[in-house]
């Protein structure tokens, strides 16, 4: 890049908690490690409280001294999409850089990027995570429609997405895979995890983690695990219940799997991510749909042999029979795998290959990528 460029950043970021604040932070930091000024725009509110399922949608740490973050947009307040198009509009940024992954945001973004893109100087650039949300609403198709067509080209981390995409604008778009979040640090030893969890170390555990919605499949697997069942291995699901948590339960009950389950229900803090994945053998995804999930980029940064279903581009993550294995969204296909991975010697090879693997998803590689499009804008 021959000069520093201003990139303004409108998406989560402290206080917001979760995966999607934790991205925006970090790529503002690479940003700024290559010398470009840097301002996060977040949210005032992010989700009404009445649309949104878990206990708390921001976390009580101090916010980060090394990123300029001002929270200024309501998603539900309009005022404040003008308010901070118009500044956008005036100060003219180089790049508005956004994150989208549900039509909720369509309204606020859309009139956001529309005001900024005024000046005929700013670029808005989106990395996309979803077009086509998980749970689906009537005003998807409107509200998508709205918001991706005011944006000048697009970052996507799956085919899927970008054939998704495609229905919508024909904008420029360039693939980046989803980056390794390295910020949740490098794995513990594996007894001082146990007994930060309070587990026993003599179990082996396989680890279904991040927030309980249905279209993860937690139901496959629990039916895959009631199969599975072995002596000294227990099944230990991590997260919060974005579904209905009496669900799950009654199933646990109905196959007779509460000896074999361990549940913290809860969301997990970024500081006790490791010790779930110092513990784990393996982490499951058995989802139903997906685009693509943090989890398996979380799973690399520790090294964890990865087993996921056969849909969305969750398959393009995880080469098969390398770092772990793909299967089919049921609960054959799970419990095959499950088997699979623990014959022999095939977590311990796994594991020596992530360390090649990894190397693909680095945050230097996406902002690259920003870079190389805005370019082409």
């Amino acid at each position: 890049m021959s000069k520093p460029l201003h990139i303004a950043i409108v998406g989560p970021a402290h206080p917001y908690r979760g995966g999607l604040a934790s991205i925006m932070e970090t790529m503002g930091r690479e940003f700024q490690r290559r010398g470009h000024k840097v301002e996060i725009i977040t949210f005032t509110l992010q989700y009404p409280a009445l649309l949104f399922p878990g206990k708390s949608q921001t976390v009580d740490t101090p916010a980060p001294e090394d990123l300029n973050i001002e929270r200024a947009v309501s998603t539900v307040n309009p005022l404040t999409w003008w308010r901070v198009g118009q500044r956008l509009r005036r100060s003219r940024p180089d790049i508005v850089l956004m994150k989208y992954w549900t039509p909720f945001m369509a309204p606020s973004f859309g009139t956001i990027a529309r005001l900024a893109r005024k000046n005929r100087h700013t670029r808005v650039i989106c990395q996309i995570d979803n077009v086509e949300p998980h749970e689906h609403h009537a005003t998807d198709a409107m509200f998508n429609r709205y918001y991706l067509r005011s944006v000048d080209g697009f970052i996507y981390m799956s085919e899927q997405v970008h054939g998704e995409l495609m229905a919508y604008t024909n904008a420029p778009a360039l693939f980046s895979p989803h980056p390794m979040f390295e910020h949740f640090g490098t794995a513990i030893d594996r007894n001082t995890a146990c007994s930060n969890l309070q587990l026993d170390p003599s179990v082996r555990y396989a680890l279904f983690f991040g927030l309980i919605r249905d279209y993860k499949g937690l139901d496959t697997l629990l039916e895959a695990w009631a199969k599975f069942r072995r002596k000294n291995h227990k099944l230990l699901i991590a997260g919060e219940f974005y579904a209905s948590r009496d669900k799950y339960i009654n199933l646990i009950k109905e196959l007779g799997l509460e000896d074999d389950i361990i549940l913290h229900d809860h969301f997990v803090p970024d500081s006790e991510v490791k010790n779930y994945f110092s513990v784990a053998d393996c982490v499951v995804l058995p989802y139903k749909t997906a685009t693509q999930s943090g989890v398996t980029q979380i799973a690399y940064n520790f090294r964890v042999p990865i087993i996921v279903t056969r849909v969305g581009g969750l398959a393009e993550i995880v080469p098969n029979g390398r770092v772990g294995f793909v299967t089919e969204p049921n609960a054959e296909g799970v419990l095959q795998a499950l088997e699979r991975i623990y014959e022999g010697d095939t977590l311990e090879r796994f594991r020596e290959a992530m360390i090649e693997e990894r190397r693909r998803f680095s945050w230097a590689a996406m902002c690259d990528r920003i870079e190389e499009l805005y370019q082409q804008l």
